[in-house]
């Protein structure tokens, strides 16, 4: 579980998240949705404790968010962000590792996840072995899904992981990601400006405009009974236009 309580974070004294409440519960796919500058990414950076808020509590798994908690946490939260992020003089395989190698696992218990994630994620053994360089943006984020994934968490934390992908490749990977969360069953906090994504993932939608909580809900909750102008204005700007819709 994930919960934040009235949390309230500023950068020189502008706001970024105000007075942001919000529960992920057990099992379940949370969307932070909203354009950029929303206060979606800054509000990941909090549950990792990247970030401390100014005003506000964030438990994340039983743990009090802390600096103190920080360690605890890097072993209970996956953490996925835009091509994965990996480290270019590493092969796939060597960056998926590193938690388990910073954990100080055997190097048999460390092989045996690598298999079984990369047979998850769909990654053949060849591409272990390549470098980042040599990888698709679709593999990229598979082997950023597996480092996440590693040590097992129950948290998982997914910042905008198909923005840089190309829509075959994104569509592609938005179904293999849903059926992993089905699969799993882990508490799933994902961040998208993207309303199709938010349909597809989100058993609760959390829209947020210039840092603050504007509607939480279902999808059709928003569609239907939007609880602010902001949010059927949102919406409308990413449907398709009547002429495109009609030549479909």
């Amino acid at each position: 579980m994930i919960v934040l309580e009235d949390v309230t974070k500023t950068f020189a004294g502008r706001p970024a998240v105000v007075n942001v409440s919000l529960t992920v519960a057990p099992g379940t796919t949370h969307v932070l949705l909203g354009s950029s500058g929303s206060g979606k990414s800054t509000i990941l950076r909090l549950v990792l404790g990247l970030l401390a808020p100014d005003r506000g509590r964030i438990v994340v798994d039983g743990i009090p968010v802390t600096p103190a908690a920080r360690r605890e946490l890097a072993r209970r939260v996956g953490y996925v962000v835009q091509e994965g992020a990996l480290y270019p003089h590493l092969t796939a395989a060597e960056n998926a590792l590193l938690p388990a190698r910073a954990q100080r696992w055997p190097l048999a218990r460390a092989r045996a996840r690598l298999e079984a994630l990369a047979t998850l994620v769909g990654l053949d053994p060849a591409g272990l072995a390549r470098y980042p360089a040599e990888l698709s943006g679709g593999q990229r984020q598979r082997v950023g899904l597996m480092r996440a994934l590693m040590l097992d968490p129950p948290v998982l934390l997914l910042d905008e992981p198909f923005s840089a992908l190309d829509p075959i490749t994104r569509a592609d990977l938005q179904g293999e990601l849903l059926r992993i969360f089905q699969e799993l069953r882990k508490t799933v906090l994902l961040v998208t400006h993207d309303i199709r994504e938010a349909f597809l993932f989100g058993t609760t939608i959390t829209l947020l405009h210039e840092g603050r909580v504007v509607q939480h809900g279902a999808f059709a909750d928003l569609a239907r009974r939007p609880a602010d102008p902001f949010v059927a204005r949102f919406l409308r700007a990413q449907a398709p236009p009547p002429a495109m819709t009609a030549q479909l």
